[in-house]
């Protein structure tokens, strides 16, 4: 998906930025669903972000919370349909991210940057559950907080442009 001419007000780089940031994303979203599964179906499986004993993404992702954020197994059952690997709910977001952000509406651009900031407190609350609950460092759970970190700031500057745009 080739990013369309940016509205007037919003960063040229943007549009860019924004399918760049979401592509791997997308990417590493679907690489942590494989070696998630993988490592469900044959429980010897190493996966290339496996570096060392204390630097697993396998060890991460089938941990409790690499589903449903490790939250929706204490209202539903651990294998209930609603408790969903939390890559699968990462490429969700980064696609709705990516169909939104070719809109030039400051109300996609609204909804984008409350998703971000949803994504963001995600982020927050995994990354302190990987360094304080788990003691592991995932170099591709890290990515992703960073990638959304970058989405975040990237809506915040399409919204303000458009925003601008809008008032004149």
């Amino acid at each position: 998906m080739a990013p369309s001419k940016a509205p007037a007000g919003v960063p040229r780089w943007e549009g860019l930025a924004r399918v760049l940031l979401c592509f791997l994303g997308l990417f590493l979203s679907v690489y942590a669903l494989h070696v998630e599964l993988s490592r469900e179906n044959d429980p010897e499986y190493r996966a290339m972000c496996d570096l060392a004993e204390s630097v697993s993404c396998s060890k991460v992702f089938t941990s409790r919370w690499g589903r449903g954020f490790g939250l929706v197994q204490l209202v539903v059952a651990k294998d209930s349909a609603l408790n969903q690997p939390n890559s699968l709910l990462g490429i969700v977001f980064y696609s709705l991210q990516l169909g939104l952000g070719q809109m030039a509406s400051s109300t996609a651009a609204q909804v984008l940057v409350m998703m971000s900031w949803v994504s963001v407190a995600g982020s927050v609350y995994l990354a302190a559950i990987l360094a304080f609950v788990l003691g592991d460092f995932c170099v591709v759970c890290v990515s992703t907080y960073i990638i959304n970190f970058a989405l975040l700031y990237t809506n915040m500057k399409r919204r303000t442009g458009l925003q601008k745009d809008k008032t004149g």
